[in-house]
């Protein structure tokens, strides 16, 4: 007689007995299932600290930039009149500046037609870049320039055909149909301001338009020429005097009127405005803010990563870890060290950034900061690279940065680590799948052990049970 349930024949709770011994064959992998767990929380762990030191380099390379230590500020005290910006080579100082003329482009316009679709004909307009001077005014092609011929043919010689055929022609002007109560009319100007950036337009016709309009109507020769288009605006150079000193320029934007110095005109004033420049020390400031924050996330985790807490007597995920901790030391020897390039700011201290009481955060100590940053170039000096053969005048911020940079790198201590942990976790992995496999058919062997104790005991069992009633029988 078969058994169909493993543990009938027997009495024996089977599956409760095989669970067990297999718990007990399953230990090893169980136990490398957890180290792997820890391990990809480990690896969890360094993809932060990763990120953390990546901030760091960040922070310290902006200060270890030498735009940073130059950098200004610029003040205008009528901003409706001038703006003023700096560039990177821009000296502190000040500057009294009146303005008695805008620089305005050329622009003209011709007499209404009905509307934009309007034929207005065909032919050619040629446009030349230039100045109108002197009484009557004559016109001075623009040195460098050369006329441009715009061909208008049949199926183009509507008013909005002909401003698209302007404007496509790179021709230095800029064309737009313009609204009035009269209909609608061609407005000319200039891309350009000041003037050397006049123009001329003649008009060649071939076939006229409707209502009597030609391409004559967007001819051009001088205010005075009394046919074609009008002139709405003259082209005039911006006027300005700067401590004093004349100043005419082609353009509203002065930008070669002092080293790094841009100004750009407004409006006019004949009333002087002050201009002043200064050392950007806010900027600076908070560059030493920003580094100081990355630095203590870093550290700060750090300690939080690698510490033992008595209390929850729970491990920090890193703890032990040579690579974290040894990247924790560098981080202490560039803090207390010194460059000796500087001649009075020599370590961070100096310049306000100190250790804690704890030992590992730092903090901004702003009266000192405030007082180094009256000298940036001391500042520069601090924190850049120096004589690149004598370690004592490297920079410290070049110092950080290199240490964030080899952490980062490729061959870096951080990336050889979590490729060993992965190659770790890729290991025991294996071992794993090869464990269960064996597991697999070391329970199947034991299910069949006690299968094949269940068939002997019911035959005992049915034995016994014939034994019984034979003595029976004979009683």
């Amino acid at each position: 007689m078969a058994i169909s349930s493993t543990g009938i024949g027997s009495n024996l709770p089977v599956d409760s007995i095989v669970s067990q011994l297999m718990a007990v064959e399953r230990k090893p992998a169980s136990l490398l299932e957890a180290a792997t767990t820890t391990m990809k929380s480990q690896l969890s762990t360094y993809g932060q600290l990763q990120s953390y030191v990546s901030a760091l380099q960040d922070k310290s390379r902006a200060m270890a930039d030498t735009t940073l230590w130059s950098q200004t500020v610029a003040t205008s005290s009528d901003a409706t009149v001038a703006s003023v910006t700096t560039g990177t080579n821009t000296a502190a100082g000040s500057y009294s500046l009146t303005v008695s003329q805008l620089a305005v482009a050329q622009t003209v316009s011709s007499t209404a037609v009905p509307g934009k679709t309007h034929n207005v004909g065909q032919g050619k307009l040629t446009i030349e870049l230039g100045s109108w001077t002197g009484d009557p005014a004559t016109f001075g092609l623009k040195a460098g320039s050369s006329s441009v011929t715009i061909d208008i043919n049949e199926g183009e010689s509507s008013l909005a055909a002909v401003r698209d055929k302007i404007n496509a022609a790179g021709a230095g002007v800029v064309a737009t149909v313009i609204y009035d109560a009269t209909g609608a009319r061609l407005s000319i100007r200039s891309t350009e301001t000041g003037v050397a950036n006049g123009f001329r337009i003649s008009a060649e016709e071939t076939v006229a338009g409707d209502d009597g309009a030609s391409l004559s109507m967007f001819a051009y020769d001088g205010p005075t020429a009394g046919t074609g288009m009008t002139e709405n605006m003259k082209a005039q150079d911006a006027k300005a005097k700067l401590n004093g000193l004349d100043i005419v320029s082609p353009s509203n934007t002065l930008s070669d009127v002092a080293d790094g110095l841009t100004i750009k005109l407004l409006k006019k004033s004949e009333t002087p405005i002050d201009l002043s420049v200064a050392q950007d020390t806010e900027s600076m400031k908070t560059a030493v803010n920003d580094f100081v924050k990355a630095y203590n996330d870093l550290s700060s985790f750090i300690q939080t990563q690698t510490k033992y807490n008595a209390d929850s007597k729970v491990a920090g995920k890193l703890q032990g870890d040579r690579t974290v901790i040894g990247l924790q030391s560098q981080m202490r020897e560039i803090l207390r060290g010194v460059n000796t390039s500087p001649k009075t700011l020599r370590t961070l201290s100096d310049a306000g950034i100190e250790v804690q009481k704890d030992g590992f955060s730092i903090a901004v100590n702003s009266k000192k900061l405030n007082a180094a940053l009256a000298d940036p170039a001391e500042m520069k000096k601090l924190f850049m690279s120096g004589d690149s053969s004598n370690e004592g005048t490297w920079g410290i911020m070049s110092r950080f940065n290199t240490m964030a940079k080899n952490a980062l790198s490729v061959e870096g201590p951080l990336t050889t680590r979590q490729e060993g942990i992965q190659a770790s976790i890729k290991r025991n992995n294996d071992r794993v799948a090869d464990m269960e496999v064996r597991l697999a058919s070391t329970e199947e062997r034991l299910r069949k052990q006690y299968q094949t104790l269940d068939t002997n005991m019911a035959k005992l069992n049915a034995l016994s049970s014939y034994v019984s009633t034979q003595l029976s029988s004979l009683g």
